[in-house]
């Protein structure tokens, strides 16, 4: 089952240096989740041959420009490729409202449904859940609404020994994958589970922080993930402007990723004021070792 991160646009404000604002692809066991959509996200897609057909659910931020203003395009881009499955997206109140309105002044008229979830911006909930993964929101610290995600892999069963597991009948082999010893009417035990099956593969999670200010409240959202993303607009010396623009330092960056115990870091949403990113890389490693650059282009697998 795949669990991977692509990065589409690694920029704040404005693109700059062939950098492109805000917009990720999380992929996992072969849905698309498209994270915030900020302008070019259509054209990363393309070069980095994601098919936009193919994205299940938009997950949005907040409502500065850089994070969304690609939503209507990629919307009208799916429409002119007659896409016919219900898309999702989730997002902060008023998102709904903006996008019908440009659809409507432009008599655009979908082949698709658009069904938009409006997040609370206040309080952590889940918002998405299937078989095997949960998806919550919770509030990060900005200038406006603004919320972060967690997407999480629920606990996996026990893997059977296909080797040893011929004979057994198909309803015994889904007690043995949930760790049940299979009994006889005697109460003797038949098949014992950890004899006929592996131990579960872990299951994997991952973080995104999009706009926030230094704040440790959010910890406990992002506690023990393999993988968090978190904002890191400037170096710490500008530690004065990152909090009058209510955003993030890397070293401020890698400081939440240590109190919250999280395998690896990924740092990305750079001002346009810096050209070479390796700075901002150095300052959060002397904190949090395990810190890369969102670099687009670049993809991030979790493994099991």
């Amino acid at each position: 089952m795949s669990f991977e991160l692509k990065i589409l646009g690694s920029n704040s404000a404005a693109p700059a240096h062939n950098r492109y604002q805000t917009a990720q692809i999380l992929k996992i066991d072969g849905t698309l989740f498209l994270i915030d959509c900020g302008e070019g996200t259509q054209l990363r897609l393309k070069k980095y041959g994601v098919k936009l057909t193919r994205i299940d659910c938009i997950f949005i931020s907040h409502l500065h420009g850089d994070h969304y203003l690609g939503l209507v395009g990629l919307i009208s881009t799916m429409n002119l490729y007659h896409r016919q499955q219900q898309l999702t997206i989730f997002g902060p109140i008023g998102l709904s409202e903006i996008i019908t309105l440009q659809l409507r002044y432009s008599e655009t008229v979908l082949n698709f449904k658009v069904d938009f979830e409006e997040l609370n911006p206040l309080e952590p909930q889940i918002i998405y859940e299937s078989k095997k993964i949960i998806i919550k929101s919770f509030p990060l610290n900005h200038r406006i609404n603004c919320t972060g995600f967690s997407f999480r892999e629920k606990p996996k069963k026990r893997r059977l020994i296909k080797e040893k597991i011929n004979s057994i009948p198909l309803a015994d082999r889904v007690d043995l994958k949930n760790g049940v010893d299979i009994l006889d009417d005697d109460g003797k035990i038949v098949y014992k589970s950890e004899e006929f099956t592996l131990p579960a593969k872990r299951s994997r999670s991952y973080a995104y922080c999009s706009d926030t200010k230094y704040d440790e409240t959010i910890v406990e959202w992002i506690k023990n993930v393999d993988l968090l993303y978190h904002e890191a607009t400037f170096l710490d010396e500008l530690i004065e402007r990152a909090e009058a623009t209510f955003h993030s330092t890397a070293k401020q960056a890698a400081k939440i990723a240590k109190k919250a115990q999280v395998k690896k870091l990924i740092i990305g949403h750079f001002s346009i004021r810096y050209k070479e990113l390796h700075p901002l890389l150095a300052e959060a490693r002397e904190v949090f070792e395990d810190t890369e650059l969102a670099i687009e282009g670049e993809s991030i697998s979790i493994e099991e």
